[in-house]
């Protein structure tokens, strides 16, 4: 009887504890939303970029921005001022993202009336940093926008 009692203490700790072990979570799993804010954060809030393409149903508007630089200053990871700037003039308007960073959309003053092609909601085509490529958010219009980080 001594033997089965020894056993017993030997063997129900082992058991308890491989039984708590068991049902503690893992923590290797990470946020995907928590991945695509960190990405964003690095790469594209506070950066400065440059248009390096546009082009609207064909027409090319680059040289329109030659000069120009963006910058999508962070108030949280979802919006935020974007400032421009040309020489010693700076604007000013606002930036705002979806969930999943698919969409961006841009709010820029009307004057220069370059900002108008600008100011509209875009969908994200490739994210490859140093460039990002976008189109209209909702329409297969022939309008392309390619912003190049500096």
């Amino acid at each position: 009887m001594h033997k089965v009692l020894t056993y017993k203490r030997i063997w129900l700790p082992i058991l308890l504890f491989t039984i708590a072990l068991g049902s503690c979570k893992k923590t290797t799993t990470t946020n995907p939303a928590n991945l695509l804010e960190q990405y964003f954060d690095a790469n594209i809030l506070g950066q400065i970029f440059i248009v390096n393409l546009a082009t609207d149903n064909g027409t090319d508007l680059t040289a329109n921005y030659s000069g120009y630089t963006f910058k999508l200053i962070k108030s949280d990871y979802y919006q935020g001022p974007i400032e421009v700037k040309y020489g010693t003039n700076t604007y000013s308007g606002t930036w705002s993202a979806n969930s999943d960073y698919s969409k961006l959309t841009l709010i820029l003053p009307s004057v220069p009336s370059l900002f108008i092609f600008l100011t509209r909601d875009w969908r994200f085509t490739s994210k490859n940093v140093p460039q990002l490529e976008l189109a209209p958010w909702g329409t297969t219009d022939p309008v392309v926008l390619h912003i190049l980080r500096q």
